[in-house]
């Protein structure tokens, strides 16, 4: 009787301030990137900010993948714009276990904690980065070098005409 494969665990980071169309890019950028890495279903684990995270978990469902969250602190939902919080909270539904760092509040300590957490649970990583240093410990260029120093094989992904907005 052959033995069922243990999904690919892969992790996510990346902007969160995405056009509209980037974001479709990026949806299909990560898509044909998780058909790379693997011919089954992969294991995601996300922070499921707003942008490139909540993107990812809508692929890995749509590719029949299941995913893990990280939530930075208990008020992290609280950051997230009051437009984006119903998607927010239908997509946490969906997560196969829900991991909290142990700090009270959202902040750049909270996300260093989540990002740190997010690494040692993956295989791979897949950053949506435009290439930019960010301006914080928890910028998406902090974490594809945390997870390069770790030899975590990551994959930047940023598609032709792909563009951040000017809001945080």
């Amino acid at each position: 009787m052959p033995s069922e494969r243990v999904p690919v665990r892969v992790g996510i980071t990346g902007h969160i301030n995405l056009t509209s169309a980037t974001e479709l890019l990026v949806a299909e950028a990560i898509r044909v990137e998780l058909l790379r890495i693997s011919d089954q279903p992969v294991h995601g684990v996300t922070c499921l900010a707003a942008g490139t995270d909540q993107i990812f978990a809508r692929v890995l469902v749509d590719c029949g993948g299941t995913y893990e969250v990280i939530l930075p602190a208990p008020d992290y939902r609280d950051t997230i714009a009051a437009a984006r919080r119903a998607a927010f909270d239908e997509l946490l539904d969906r997560a196969t276990e829900v991991i909290h760092t142990g700090h009270r509040t959202s902040g750049t300590a909270a996300y260093v904690a989540a990002n740190r957490q997010l690494l040692l649970r993956v295989q791979r990583l897949l950053a949506v980065w435009d290439g930019a240093p960010g301006c914080h410990d928890a910028s998406t260029d902090r974490m594809v070098g945390w997870a390069r120093e770790r030899g975590i094989p990551t994959t930047v992904i940023w598609p032709a005409d792909a563009r951040r907005t000017r809001e945080a």
